[in-house]
């Protein structure tokens, strides 16, 4: 990795109203067809794996994978899709989910699995899961791949493929039926790798389908940072947390306080003081935004010592929030973003707690390109989370500033603007507001999708003084 020489921003505070960016539009659909194509890109990446099988196991928290394939997802049980190398398929469901069989964009074949039903529930009417499986075409000697929701690389970028993520039942019956756990490898790869993961090679239904989720996850934020004061109770800011009927990502989290040290709390009644730390964030399918700052009109609300180091950390955050936003560009590495945002970073004040970043899809973390001596490039088509979680060296403080972008070529960008025309206008408005009033040079393929883009109140009792450049 080369030495990056980058002067430091100087940053300041300054009265800026936000914006209505607007939310109007209908939530794009998936058509059956790319469903299809899904299909047809797995079955590719199959063949180039030499894989004769891949099976694909979902769950309730982790069904990204499945989704994506299928356009369902498994409430209250697992599932299971069977897929072949011919292209023969089948979808394994528990008592509840079969239910959601007609449903499905396109054609599958059903199987009543009983055993993924809730406990005491009927299980006298389906086949064993052995029998399934060898009707199917798993048998001896052949390659099956396994995915759900994370592959394995201890300390090194090479996946270790012996090592797979589905319950032991699974995994020890594909062992048993192939005759050898080297027959059966973990596959997650196929999707969710940061470079060549189908998921992180989005079309633009998808990416559209993503800012309109984070319109909603921004807007949602926004109205919540508008109604903190004194008094206020966590559960009644959190009502401001609107998906219009979008499934959560992840739970909400709310918190002020002592407890905001545990940032992944779900909102309580807890009431807002004035010096406390806040943080909030709002995730559904695609998007996810989230702000944390302290709760004061100025400096001289806080404890004098925590007050002067705030300021160093909040100003050092957004440094580096910059950097990556700046840093950012098809065909460089995250290696190289990560870097900057690392020169941007000073050492006395905060650490990074994970990634600089990660890809985001249907899950809010699919895989990360950012971390030291990477070399994966980035490309058009990734959605992107700008999610730089700041450790305090000092006092009791938090920063955040966390929220969505894509990459888009100039052909994917064409495409956007002519097919879904409104929300074009909403991407190109943010990218005006970001250069021109708060002074972030991003480059023409970055393409900021939240309604609160780069938008941060450091002192949250001051809604409209934010950080800037210059």
């Amino acid at each position: 990795m080369r030495t990056l020489n980058l002067p430091m921003r100087n940053v300041s505070l300054k009265s800026i109203a936000l914006p209505e960016f607007g939310a109007d539009g209908e939530l794009p659909e998936i058509p059956a067809a790319e469903f299809e194509n899904r299909i047809t890109r797995t079955l590719e990446e199959m063949k180039n794996r030499s894989l004769d099988g891949l099976l694909v196991f979902a769950d309730r928290e982790h069904f990204a994978n499945f989704r994506y394939l299928t356009g369902l997802d498994p409430r209250f049980e697992e599932s299971l899709l069977l897929l072949d190398k011919t292209g023969k398929r089948k979808i394994l469901f528990g008592n509840e989910c079969m239910s959601l069989t007609g449903s499905a964009p396109i054609p599958f074949e059903f199987e009543l699995y009983q055993e993924f039903s809730l406990l005491a529930q009927d299980r006298s009417r389906s086949r064993g899961l052995e029998e399934i499986l060898s009707d199917f075409g798993i048998r001896r000697d052949i390659k099956v791949g396994c995915a759900y929701y994370k592959y394995y690389s201890y300390k090194s970028s090479k996946i270790i493929p012996q090592q797979l993520d589905i319950p032991a039942y699974l995994a020890d019956l594909l062992r048993k039926i192939t005759g050898s756990e080297n027959q059966v490898i973990n596959a997650n790869d196929i999707f969710m790798e940061a470079s060549t993961g189908l998921r992180n090679n989005c079309s633009l239904n998808e990416l559209a389908q993503f800012e309109w989720a984070s319109v909603r996850t921004s807007e949602s934020i926004k109205n919540m940072l508008r109604e903190i004061a004194p008094g206020k109770k966590e559960y009644e800011l959190a009502r401001n947390f609107v998906g219009d009927g979008l499934p959560y990502s992840c739970h909400p989290m709310l918190s002020t306080g002592e407890k905001a040290k545990y940032g992944l709390s779900s909102p309580s009644a807890n009431k807002v003081k004035t010096g406390d730390v806040f943080t909030a964030a709002f995730g559904v399918w695609g998007a996810l935004s989230c702000r944390a700052a302290m709760v004061a009109e100025k400096p001289e609300q806080l404890d004098k010592k925590v007050a002067e180091f705030y300021e160093k950390f909040w100003r050092n955050y957004f440094q580096c929030v910059v950097a990556w936003y700046e840093g950012l560009g098809i065909g460089i590495t995250g290696g190289e973003v990560y870097e900057k945002t690392e020169q941007a970073r000073d050492k006395s004040v905060l650490d990074f707690a994970l990634n600089t970043g990660h890809t985001i899809h249907l899950d809010e973390w699919v895989d990360s390109p950012f971390y030291a001596g990477s070399t994966i490039p980035l490309h058009t088509g990734v959605a992107l989370q700008m999610d730089i979680i700041p450790v305090s060296k000092g006092g009791f403080v938090a920063a955040n500033i966390e929220d969505g972008i894509v990459l888009a070529d100039e052909k994917l960008r064409n495409e956007w603007s002519v097919k879904f025309p409104e929300s074009w206008k909403r991407i190109e408005q943010r990218r005006d507001f970001m250069i021109t009033q708060l002074g972030i040079q991003i480059k023409p393929e970055v393409l900021p999708l939240s309604n609160i883009p780069a938008y941060y109140p450091p002192y949250l009792l001051s809604k409209n003084l934010v950080a800037v450049i210059g």
